[in-house]
């Protein structure tokens, strides 16, 4: 009894414990069959001419409005561009234009007009434009270290920065030519003789300043070699609020892009005569690239871009025109439904079938 007690109950428990998981396991079994045989419940819709004719239609008038709300919204936006980089080169020195802006001795200073079209109501956003400027070239892009951005020189490793990663055995911060090409012009604006206060603060991403540049790390040994590639950077002032820096090195996708310089907090007249008194510093004449500086106000949708409207309108009109062509295919060849003369059967397809 001692010995054949606990063999029957052990063998009960195990039958108990199989009982339990065999129906587990054949609703597993069920299901993973039902899958590879591809029998599980799913919505099969029948694609007929009149529901897919319909469904045309109705992504054509749903989209084509959009579209249109998109390009009105785009429309309002006004913008203020002025091309600078040639007129602010004196003109006896426009054949030489690389020694020019290369020449320190030579005044840089220029001073250009812009008549606001319309009303423009704050907060009116300031743009640098640069066109011919590939900042997604591949060693251009790797040459920084986002490490050193946060950490400053308790980061050491300044290898992905060359060839500004040190100078005279010292290494540099921010190092990387993207940060040693800083973009280096100035602008300051007048209405009239009353001066235009141009905010600078808040123009970069939050997630930016607090998470990706040190608020402890400063410039060090920065543009101090013999070949300065554009605007120092306040050694006193750390870089998470060095925000034209922070900017600058969210490097861009395409040769043509803006990046924001400021923001205007005061509305604008239609007619006023907008003074700007800019430094013409940085160098793009050696590359053959293009310098515009830009006023734009916002709407709901954001800056001047008619790409969103242009790409709703074109996808509705082409799925309206669809729509009108299947429309007319069916008018013209009808299809009866369920027809068993369009219909091959299985056994027809086997006797038709010849191996090769």
């Amino acid at each position: 009894m001692d010995v054949e007690g606990p063999s029957i109950l052990s063998g009960n428990g195990a039958q108990s414990v199989e009982s339990r998981s065999r129906p587990v396991r054949r609703h597993l079994d069920d299901a993973v069959y039902q899958f590879t045989q591809q029998n599980l419940p799913a919505c099969k819709p029948v694609l007929t001419p009149a529901w897919v004719i319909s469904m045309f239609f109705l992504i054509g008038v749903i989209f084509i409005p959009i579209g249109l709300l998109c390009l009105y919204a785009s429309e309002s936006v006004i913008e203020i561009v002025d091309r600078y980089d040639i007129d602010c080169v004196p003109d006896n020195l426009k054949s030489q234009k690389v020694a020019y802006i290369k020449d320190n001795s030579v005044s840089k200073n220029c001073t250009r007009y812009l008549k606001v079209p319309q009303n423009m109501k704050a907060p009116i956003y300031i743009y640098y434009q640069l066109d011919n400027y590939y900042q997604n070239h591949r060693r251009y892009v790797k040459s920084r270290s986002d490490k050193q951005l946060l950490h400053g020189l308790q980061y050491n490793d300044t290898s992905s920065c060359n060839p500004e990663g040190e100078n005279n055995g010292l290494p540099i911060v921010p190092c990387g030519l993207i940060a040693w090409s800083l973009f280096n012009d100035t602008y300051s604006f007048f209405n009239g003789a009353d001066a235009i206060k141009v905010n600078r603060k808040n123009i970069a991403w939050r997630s930016d300043r607090e998470h990706k540049y040190g608020k402890d790390v400063y410039p060090f040994n920065f543009q101090s070699g013999p070949l300065i590639g554009g605007a120092t950077l306040d050694p006193n002032i750390p870089l998470s609020d060095q925000e034209n820096l922070i900017v600058w090195m969210r490097t861009a996708a395409l040769p043509t892009f803006r990046k924001l310089y400021g923001k205007i907090e005061v509305d604008l007249e239609e007619g006023d005569l907008i003074m700007v008194n800019l430094v013409n510093n940085y160098n793009t004449y050696s590359f053959g690239g293009r310098k515009k500086l830009v006023l734009s106000t916002t709407s709901w949708l954001g800056g001047r871009n008619n790409f969103l409207g242009m790409s709703y309108v074109t996808v509705g009109s082409s799925f309206i025109f669809l729509a009108f062509v299947f429309l007319l295919l069916h008018v013209k060849n009808p299809r009866l439904y369920g027809s068993t003369t369009l219909i091959m059967s299985s056994s027809n397809l086997h006797a038709d079938w010849q191996p090769s």
